[in-house]
């Protein structure tokens, strides 16, 4: 299959959307949940960005995990401030589409996340999951903390081995410190949500 003009590499800063100074302005709950979209959050809680593909499906399999208090979609691991979806479309911000995920660890341990992550997309295809092609669909994980970090490329590690058992392809998922998050626009929140109402 052609990418059809899709950028398939990120840019540089030079070739970057210079974006907005103002972030996008989002419902306060989760539609789901009934939970704040954004913080502060409750003392303990934890957070991790996911980018597995389109961040509708994505979003919902992490919200259905016990233990989670909000998520939220947004754009995560670029260079442009507060994109639009037309932005990151674009392929010109480098962002990509992430779920960021707010959770207990003690009802919900790290692993657990990872384990969602891992099964719910394949960590393989570069930039592109499925369908949907471009920069912005690619895999990433991105932590909180040294310790998840460390924990996500453990956990990338023992994924690889597994996948080379089965003869499976190299794992192109980007592990990292979390950077900044740009919710997204208001009617992706809950996407699978709003949609069945």
């Amino acid at each position: 299959m052609f990418p059809f003009g899709k950028k398939l590499t990120l840019p540089g800063p030079g070739d970057a959307l210079p974006g907005r100074s103002q972030p996008m302005v989002i419902g306060g709950q989760h539609l789901v949940l009934g939970t704040a979209m954004r913080p502060p959050f409750p003392d303990g809680m934890r957070q991790a960005m996911f980018g597995m593909g389109c961040f509708w499906g994505a979003e919902q399999r992490l919200w259905q995990l016990d233990g989670v208090h909000t998520t939220a979609v947004g754009y995560a691991g670029g260079l442009t401030p507060n994109p639009s979806y037309e932005d990151v479309c674009s392929g010109q911000t480098g962002h990509a589409e992430v779920v960021l995920l707010v959770f207990d660890p003690v009802r919900l341990p790290f692993t657990a996340c990872l384990d969602a992550f891992w099964s719910s997309h394949d960590p393989t295809s570069g930039m592109r999951q499925g369908v949907d092609i471009g920069t912005q669909y690619r895999s990433v994980i991105f932590t909180d903390g040294d310790d998840h970090l460390a924990l996500a490329q453990e956990s990338l590690a023992a994924e690889q081995q597994r996948l080379a058992a089965r003869g499976g392809g190299t794992i192109t998922t980007e592990v990292r410190a979390a950077p900044p998050f740009y919710y997204a626009e208001d009617y992706h929140q809950q996407y699978v949500a709003r949609r069945s109402r």
